[in-house]
């Protein structure tokens, strides 16, 4: 794990978002499979995460040595805003109120990449069954309400986790019918990127645009009588994988959604050189497995030309650990130097 054993290092991890908040002790000695407390929070209820902190403490009487949050927001110079909350969390302020050796404040997505390191078996579901190289790169993707990427590189002792926008990259469509929903969704936003089409919020614009196109779903599906107040992606889902009356419009969707997820997660792992394997996480893979293990994803993911004979040696796994930002954020905190 990179940390010294003999010297027992108390750490606060969180995972923090814009509807739950999740704080959790783990110690050194008892490892990152069994903490020490765990207890989850209603963001809205609290002023900031200093007032979160604070009533967990209250609760649970634990040292801590050191803390490392995930946030589900950028973070720059120590310093990070909760998308969706009015939330401001400097780094510097937090040792200060929690009088610990040190902060750290990690993009969620990043924090989720730091925990791929020290999975087990149970976390993964095998998309492709490849050979790993053994210290070699190794990408995530991770299409849930957006679209988050990160990788993580081998330093001679372990894998150090980084950032990545890429999910705000352009959308490059394959074939006609992606050109068609790229035209369709440049009309709607100045700017389409992968997250328009490979997330929830992509789910929902490739449904609407094949609606636009003429496909007709079944009268009685949910995703029909959906509200513009609710989130469509589950009716979505559930639609396509009905298995006595799926809804044919959900599941041409759907079969859209991972023909785009494979091609992205083939560029990913291209762009990182990812020959220790890709990662897919977030909420949206774990409930689409079967669609993930169909033809239509791992030919859009070798389909890179020159590269196609490479990109068939790389394995893919969902990831299905619900707490892994959380994992990732106290492997952060109990590596980190001091």
């Amino acid at each position: 794990m990179g940390y010294d054993n003999e010297k027992n290092i108390t750490v606060l991890a969180g995972d923090i978002g814009g509807t739950k908040t999740e704080l959790a002790v783990y110690s050194s000695q008892s490892g990152l499979r069994r903490p020490l407390a765990k207890e989850k929070f209603p963001s809205r209820d609290y002023s900031g995460l200093e007032a979160i902190i604070e009533k967990f403490l209250s609760t649970h009487n634990i040292h801590i040595d050191r803390a490392a949050f995930g946030v589900a927001g950028p973070v720059v110079g120590g310093r990070a805003k909760i998308t969706n909350l009015p939330w401001v969390m400097e780094e510097a302020a937090l040792v200060q109120t929690l009088g610990v050796q040190s902060v750290c404040l990690l993009n969620d997505v990043t924090a989720f990449a730091n925990a791929v390191a020290v999975l087990d078996e149970s976390d993964l579901h095998v998309i492709r069954e490849e050979s790993p190289a053994t210290g070699g790169t190794m990408a995530v993707v991770a299409p849930g309400t957006g679209l988050g990427e990160a990788f993580l590189v081998w330093d001679g002792a372990g894998y150090r986790a980084f950032a990545s926008e890429g999910g705000h990259a352009d959308f490059a469509p394959a074939g006609p019918e992606q050109s068609g929903l790229l035209a369709y969704l440049a009309n709607r936003y100045d700017h389409v990127s992968y997250e328009r089409v490979c997330s929830g919020m992509g789910l929902a614009n490739i449904y609407e645009y094949l609606k636009h196109t003429g496909y007709t779903g079944n009268p009685d599906c949910p995703a029909e009588k959906n509200s513009a107040e609710q989130d469509p992606v589950p009716h979505i889902i559930r639609g396509a994988l009905d298995k006595n009356r799926p809804c044919g419009l959900c599941k041409k969707t759907l079969e859209m959604f991972v023909t785009v997820l494979g091609a992205e997660a083939g560029n990913m792992a291209l762009k990182t050189m990812a020959t220790g394997g890709v990662y897919l996480g977030g909420g949206i893979p774990p409930r689409i497995l079967p669609l993930l293990e169909s033809g239509a994803f791992w030919e859009a993911f070798v389909r890179k030309g020159r590269m196609s004979e490479l990109m068939k040696k790389i394995p893919v796994y969902a990831i299905l650990h619900s707490e892994a930002a959380l994992l990732g954020a106290a492997r952060h905190a109990m590596t980190a130097p001091g």
